[in-house]
């Protein structure tokens, strides 16, 4: 099944000039969203790697996160908006395509040491992904995979995560940005 047909993409949302992508259509489907997590968990199989984590961002990235934490036997660390989690926390400051937004983490979440696989629904520009980057190694945690569901290829956020083994599940270039940004909704 080409998974590529199952996101949605609408105009202007959050604001004028962004072109969202809707993975929740893809969840929506069963077929698709068992075949998304299946290509995510074999793609990280191959690497034969343990992870002892999973750390996802919120909140379309929590679904992901939850199931692949699941399938690895690996725990589940949410990263939240600031002043969501109830014990001390470690913050984190990053842009995204249209501002700036922050994370925060438990500081007992990850111990020094753990196999971290961050997952998340989006890679545009990298600035979440950085951000999580940040957090788990400021805990003393090693990013061994980082998963994405889907990867805007024309923002070059993937440049921004040299030396760390990524993959992105769907792939959009700006030729099928500028088609999808005419489709009707």
């Amino acid at each position: 099944m080409d998974l590529s047909k199952k996101v949605r993409t609408i105009p202007h949302f959050p604001k004028e000039g962004i072109l969202f992508y809707d993975v929740m259509t893809l969840f929506q489907d069963a077929a698709a969203f068992r075949q998304a997590i299946d290509e995510l968990v074999e793609h990280f199989m191959k690497k034969d790697v343990h992870f002892d984590k999973v750390v996802s961002m919120e909140s379309r990235g929590f679904i992901l996160g939850a199931i692949l934490a699941y399938e690895f036997h690996a725990g589940f660390v949410p990263l939240r908006k600031p002043g969501k989690l109830p014990w001390k926390t470690i913050s984190q400051e990053f842009e995204k395509e249209y501002g700036k937004d922050s994370f925060e983490i438990h500081e007992d979440a990850i111990e020094k040491g753990e196999s971290v696989l961050i997952a998340d629904d989006l890679l545009a520009t990298a600035g979440t992904a950085k951000a999580a980057i940040e957090l788990v190694e400021r805990l003393g945690g090693k990013v061994n995979g980082m998963g994405f569901l889907v990867e805007l290829t024309f923002l070059k956020g993937i440049e921004k995560l040299k030396g760390y083994d990524t993959f992105s599940l769907l792939k959009y270039d700006s030729e099928e940005v500028e088609e999808r940004g005419k489709e009707k909704i």
